[in-house]
């Protein structure tokens, strides 16, 4: 499929979840089965381009002016894609299977991504009744911590310190380009573009063989902290003693 071909695609699929409320997995599920022509990088471009336009809903809708499908997808393009109006409009062309041209207005408006004046949780997507909370934590940084969040997340794993060294895990997932985590010392993270897919990781031989698990570095390091360790040595003691060394 085309880049237009898949934009088109996946505005008719967010039609089809904004107008069912069902959650996006389905929606995707059901539209693959009835275009088999689809191959697997083709849904998996499609499934981002999805989520990430239900990530920044509010702030695309914003720029745009419009909270309709195509106008979200096309902001999504330009706030989270980082595309420019004519990078846009060469996906939105009127070809193939692909969306209509853009109009004037929308080019305008791709052309400005005037998100001044927006309040912080549709700038920052983000459920407006967080916005007291983050404000507390975060203050005027809580724009810049929505949209962080908002961003496909990476891959993280916990290597099992048990069965392996991190740099044991990390080369022999290494076709996968894993780097160390940054706090975590037991931590290994899987990069991932905006159009690829989940590696599967459950079939890796190191995941069969217990070197490696999946766990958010947040969560690593909470284990740490707390010392949690198994009953009959200090693996993760000797951990935590490494991270707190930081």
């Amino acid at each position: 499929m085309t880049p237009g071909a898949r934009l088109a695609a996946a505005m008719e699929i967010f039609a089809d979840v904004e107008a069912t409320r069902r959650p996006a997995a389905g929606a995707l599920k059901d539209w693959g089965l009835v275009h088999r022509f689809a191959g697997s990088a083709d849904r998996a471009a499609i499934a981002g381009l999805v989520y990430d336009a239900l990530r920044r809903r509010a702030s695309s809708a914003q720029i745009m002016g419009d909270q309709r499908p195509r106008a979200v997808l096309l902001g999504m393009l330009r706030l989270e894609r980082k595309l420019d109006c004519e990078a846009i409009a060469a996906r939105a062309d009127g070809g193939r299977f692909a969306p209509a041209p853009l109009s004037a207005e929308e080019r305008a408006r791709l052309g400005a991504a005037d998100l001044s004046g927006a309040p912080p949780w549709v700038a920052g997507d983000y459920p407006q009744w967080l916005d007291p909370y983050l404000a507390r934590v975060f203050g005027e940084e809580r724009i810049a911590e929505g949209v962080a969040l908002a961003t496909r997340a990476p891959l993280d794993l916990r290597v099992n310190a048990l069965k392996a060294e991190r740099e044991t895990a990390c080369d022999a997932l290494a076709h996968l380009h894993p780097a160390p985590t940054r706090w975590s010392p037991v931590g290994l993270r899987i990069a991932l573009d905006a159009d690829a897919k989940n590696p599967a990781i459950h079939a890796e031989p190191a995941f069969i063989k217990g070197l490696v698990e999946v766990q958010d570095e947040g969560s690593q390091i909470a284990a740490l902290l707390v010392d949690a360790r198994p009953v009959a040595g200090g693996t993760f003691g000797r951990a935590r003693r490494r991270l707190v060394a930081r």
